[in-house]
């Protein structure tokens, strides 16, 4: 318990400084980072697997049409965020970015409703009405549409809800998108050499060496997470996470200076007031199933 307590809290924090690792790397455009987060993350996928022996499950998973077009669907989403996120840390926008991971469980309730047909819950209703009424808010007082938050939450709920479908291990499934985008970010690499401008071969060893390890500060935190979960309850897992986005939110304030006015401060407390309702709402429920379950242990008919 305790060692994946520590493995979640881990991870949560090396993604929630992420920012001021693509910030560290901000002289190369966003697209060059996302080739060589793309290539070194295979690097290390495969070096890993190796000795799992987990290689050839991969290559059999890619025979699979079918298998192998969700794969393919999953790495272009991934790769999208990936890409959109590094962008948004670099072009100065990290408050925008922490408000995606805010609204992501909100934005998986609304998939549970539309493809699994859930019923929402009269608070979860409310919760999700306060979201609507921030992003409006957003958009006619500040004057400012939260695009960026809502497509990133949204690629990234709906890359969730693909992976319901896959069944393989964390690992292999990272090998096999990995596998997928890999020969185009590596034709892009090669022909930003060959133009002479790629940061890489010409910014200096640091930039070079920071380049390389996008590919470790992406698939670390993910092993930590796959650990935890493994070993500690979904529930503690889920309310970790926030670790992250308040961290990138510090983040853009305190570390870059990010604007955050009285209006567009405003917007978010109505997302964050929406997700504390959701939190709230969730936290009692399970408790009072825990309390009816203890109940009739204590009391079987």
């Amino acid at each position: 318990m305790s060692a994946g307590i520590f493995s979640a809290l881990a991870a949560y924090l090396m993604w929630g400084f992420l920012p001021i690792y693509w910030k560290s790397v901000q002289a190369a455009p966003a697209t060059e980072i996302l080739c060589h987060r793309i290539c070194w993350s295979l690097v290390i996928c495969l070096l890993l697997l190796a000795p799992l022996r987990q290689t050839r499950e991969a290559l059999t998973v890619m025979r699979d049409r079918r298998r192998l077009a969700l794969y393919i669907a999953t790495s272009l989403l991934l790769t999208s965020n990936w890409l959109l996120y590094i962008w948004v840390v670099n072009a100065g926008y990290i408050l925008e970015g922490s408000l995606a991971y805010f609204i992501n469980p909100l934005i998986s309730v609304c998939f549970g409703v539309i493809f699994f047909r859930e019923r929402l819950r009269p608070v979860q209703v409310a919760a999700l009405v306060l979201v609507v009424v921030g992003i409006v808010y957003l958009t006619v007082f500040y004057g400012q549409f939260p695009w960026i938050a809502l497509l990133l939450a949204t690629s990234f709920g709906v890359y969730g809800l693909l992976h319901k479908k896959a069944t393989e291990p964390v690992l292999t499934g990272a090998l096999i998108e990995t596998i997928v985008v890999f020969p185009p970010a590596l034709i892009a690499l090669i022909w930003l050499f060959a133009r002479g401008q790629g940061e890489f071969v010409y910014a200096g060893w640091r930039t070079s060496l920071l380049l390389a390890g996008a590919g470790l500060v992406t698939l670390l935190p993910l092993l930590l997470f796959n650990f935890a979960t493994q070993r500690i309850p979904l529930s503690l897992v889920g309310l970790l996470q926030y670790l992250s986005p308040t961290i990138n939110l510090l983040i853009g304030l305190f570390v870059y200076h990010e604007q955050f006015p009285r209006d567009r401060m405003l917007g978010f407390s109505l997302i964050w007031l929406a997700l504390l309702l959701y939190l709230a709402e969730s936290g009692l429920r399970r408790l009072r199933q825990k309390a009816a379950a203890l109940n009739r242990s204590r009391h079987p008919s």
